[in-house]
């Protein structure tokens, strides 16, 4: 989601090839054998198999909205790195709780709210995570806000990170999340489609 979110705030054009993770593409695994999504492959062969990778690449194209700003370079590493590592492997385990026996859901979802804590703390001090607009870091932090909100909404909505909960609405109700939501068909080779 956050490397789609940022090609399409890029307005770089790219062809969209939609897949079942479940049966994957002969293409995909020869372009990345990791098997994992996002997979961009560039015009001149490269690949890009890293979706904080992709959204690099798409916004250093081409950056309309100024998600990438040069002030904010160590802080966004700094939050990608927290959210990418330890954060989450325990929205992992929260979110796939049945298959980690060990603790309950509701024991694993508390190993996971320092992050919570962390980013509602920043919200209270602006609209975004690191300035009055979205960053790169707002993006890519963004998805995986909504996915541990999801996994019990009730608790979510009831717990004290208001500000949290008011910086994932706004992007819940944003055009660019909108637009990388859609559906689109599984693809094929006689029918490719096209994201802008």
């Amino acid at each position: 989601m956050r490397a789609r979110m940022a090609i399409k705030a890029s307005e770089v054009e790219v062809e969209l090839r939609e897949i079942l993770l479940k049966d994957k593409p002969a293409e995909m695994l020869q372009a990345s054998p990791k098997g994992t999504v996002p997979v961009l492959v560039l015009n001149n062969g490269q690949v890009i198999d890293e979706s904080y990778d992709v959204m690099l690449w798409a916004l250093q194209q081409h950056d309309p909205q100024g998600w990438l700003v040069d002030d904010l370079q160590q802080q966004t590493k700094e939050l990608i790195h927290s959210n990418d590592g330890r954060f989450k492997q325990q929205l992992d385990h929260y979110k796939y709780a049945a298959r980690f026996p060990e603790q309950s859901e509701a024991w694993y979802r508390d190993q996971a709210l320092w992050f919570l804590q962390e980013l509602d703390d920043l919200l209270r001090d602006s609209t975004f995570l690191l300035a009055n607009q979205p960053t790169l870091a707002d993006i890519a932090l963004f998805p995986f806000m909504r996915q541990f909100a999801h996994v019990d909404k009730l608790w979510f909505d009831r717990s004290p990170y208001r500000s949290l909960q008011r910086w994932i609405d706004y992007f819940l109700s944003s055009s660019t999340f909108a637009a990388v939501m859609k559906k689109y068909p599984l693809w094929s080779k006689q029918h490719p489609v096209t994201l802008f």
